[in-house]
């Protein structure tokens, strides 16, 4: 399938088999995550693997009992970065240099200019901006989960300040913006034969010349 006939044929799946995944299969999700772009390639986001029942049941009750969250197989969390510092902006640069094998003052340059812009920034305006990196991140892992057939779950409807304290974010200078459940469909889902509706093209589309 092409990429418009998997978004036709994936769905917000609401209920899963527990049927486990392949060490194989989330290694190529977390592949397609690594490899997603973000703003000046800085990536200012981590991903939690969660794959234990006693953890995944704990998340469940953070996340008004939603059955996808422990009847999945491996839940994703994704976090991002709770602030832009020096520190961090700079140690993703030294990577980019340390990996291309070279650096030049252009390069030095343009490092300086991102630290000037987001340093002076307030941390819930950086914030803003490190959670999207997150959720571009977020889409390649649902298309690649329905490249393999898996279905993934978006989902926004947890209690984020309560997760974060669960698996201390805090700490780490991260806080939860989204989660991914990725399994398999139970064949009783209520939501498997829905019409899929989207705006119409019309609507959603406005061509400027």
């Amino acid at each position: 399938m092409n990429l418009v006939e998997l978004e036709k044929w994936r769905y917000a799946t609401k209920a899963m088999n527990d049927q486990k995944v392949s060490q194989e299969n989330i290694d190529y999700i977390l592949e397609a995550i690594q490899l997603a772009p973000t703003s000046s390639g800085i990536q200012p986001l981590e991903v939690f693997i969660i794959k234990g029942e006693e953890l995944k049941n704990k998340i469940f009750s953070l996340s008004f009992n939603q059955t996808v969250v422990k009847d999945c197989s491996h839940l994703l969390v994704f976090t991002a970065w709770d602030n832009y510092t020096e520190a961090r902006i700079n140690e993703a640069f030294e990577n980019m240099f340390e990996k291309r094998g070279a650096r030049d003052e252009r390069w030095d340059a343009y490092r300086q200019r991102i630290v000037d812009l987001y340093t002076n920034k307030p941390a819930e305006e950086n914030f803003v901006h490190t959670a999207r990196q997150a959720y571009i991140a977020f889409s390649f892992a649902i298309m690649a989960a329905a490249e393999l057939g898996l279905d993934a779950t978006p989902m926004e409807g947890f209690d984020s300040a309560a997760l974060d304290e669960l698996l201390d974010f805090k700490k780490r200078g991260l806080k939860s913006v989204t989660m991914l459940p990725i399994g398999y469909r139970a064949e009783d889902d209520w939501n498997l034969n829905m019409k899929k509706v989207r705006k119409d093209k019309e609507v959603l589309f406005t061509e400027l010349d």
